[in-house]
């Protein structure tokens, strides 16, 4: 088989694929917001259906992450080789990582031992350490990186087969695989631990990239009718799912279930249509985006509870409306604080903490 790698396409910049990576995060700060202090409405009740409804709604930033990692990884492997685009990785990416992954455990541990003295419980132990450290790494929002690098050693590894169909056709079967596990769960169904599940969306994001200017064209040529209908049908299909997998699922949420495979596309397709989106310029998103998804989930665990706690009401007997004024006003301040600390940071000379 022909060496693939030296078809990628010419370079070119971007500018929209920084402010879909900004959207994308948002999503998934918004996401955690919605899930923090969860209600546990009755099945199928007006709650229900308006959490699951947020929920799926945001959805889409995981698999819009690696399609966005794939559509800029064809010149990174040209331009690098192997063992020089690993390291750049681990450097970048890795480093900040794993920093404020040990910041998240020290908080976590320090945690553990408050309660402890003050319930006077022998939950301080070895074991709910390493249990801490367990979840942390497998499922808190810090299983992406992992799993990141893993799916980016796998293509480099078949680097010369980028654009290869027989290589998306092998890795398209192993997510499928995690697309049917979630019903039947042969394995951990949870999409954090989906080791495999996602290198499939990396190569796509190759594709989208060597194959640009058709798909452009073609983008431009769907009315917005058409994304707008295909996204509510996948958007029903998603709620559908959830409501299947809500009691016999472990993660009824999974990112990996088939219809929020198919949403996510859509809204994808849907940003890639729309394009222009100049007022997320001014957050900074190739600048603050990685700073923004290391920090929020601590301040969201951590801090977040000490705040709303002192809070004159109880969420579970709140009226509908101002239970969706609730988590709204949680994301606002989480994003918005997340971003303040992630400028401050990446104005000083500790920058490389956020990947800067």
């Amino acid at each position: 088989m022909q060496n693939l790698i030296n078809q990628a396409p010419a370079k070119k910049n971007y500018e929209f694929i920084d402010a879909i990576r900004g959207i994308a995060m948002m999503s998934i700060v918004a996401e955690h917001s919605i899930a923090f202090n969860v209600i546990n409405p009755p099945f199928l009740s007006a709650k229900y259906w308006t959490f699951t409804a947020l929920i799926q709604f945001t959805k889409f930033g995981t698999i819009a992450f690696f399609l966005l990692a794939g559509f800029l990884i064809g010149e990174k492997f040209a331009d690098y080789s192997p063992a020089q685009y690993l390291k750049r990785r681990i450097t970048t990416t890795f480093g900040p990582w794993f920093f404020w992954t040990f910041v998240y455990i020290l908080a976590a541990v320090i945690t553990l031992r408050i309660k402890a003295r003050i319930y006077h419980d022998d939950e301080f132990n070895l074991t709910n350490i390493l249990n801490q450290i367990k979840t942390v790494y497998l499922y808190t929002s810090y299983w992406f990186i992992i799993n990141f690098l893993i799916s980016i050693t796998i293509l480099l590894i078949f680097r010369r087969y980028l654009y290869s169909l027989y290589l998306g056709g092998t890795l398209l079967l192993f997510t499928l695989f995690y697309v049917v596990d979630i019903h039947y769960e042969w394995i951990d169904p949870r999409h954090t631990t989906a080791i495999l599940g996602f290198v499939f969306f990396l190569w796509m994001g190759a594709q989208l990239r060597k194959y640009w200017q058709y798909i452009e064209l073609h983008i431009k040529k769907v009315s917005f009718l058409t994304l707008v209908v295909l996204l509510l049908l996948t958007f029903g299909l998603s709620l559908y799912e959830i409501t299947q997998l809500q009691g016999k699922s472990i993660d009824p949420f999974n990112t990996l279930r088939i219809s929020n495979i198919l949403f996510s596309w859509v809204f994808f397709a849907m940003l890639l249509k729309i394009k222009n989106f100049k007022f997320i310029n001014y957050l900074k998103p190739r600048q603050t985006t990685y700073g923004i998804y290391l920090i929020h989930y601590i301040l969201l665990v951590f801090l977040f509870p000490d705040i709303f706690m002192h809070l004159p009401f109880d969420i579970n007997h709140l009226a509908l409306p101002l239970v969706v004024l609730y988590k709204i006003v949680t994301f606002a301040a989480l994003y918005s604080l997340t971003l303040v600390i992630v400028l401050f940071i990446g104005n000083s000379k500790a920058k490389k903490l956020v990947g800067i």
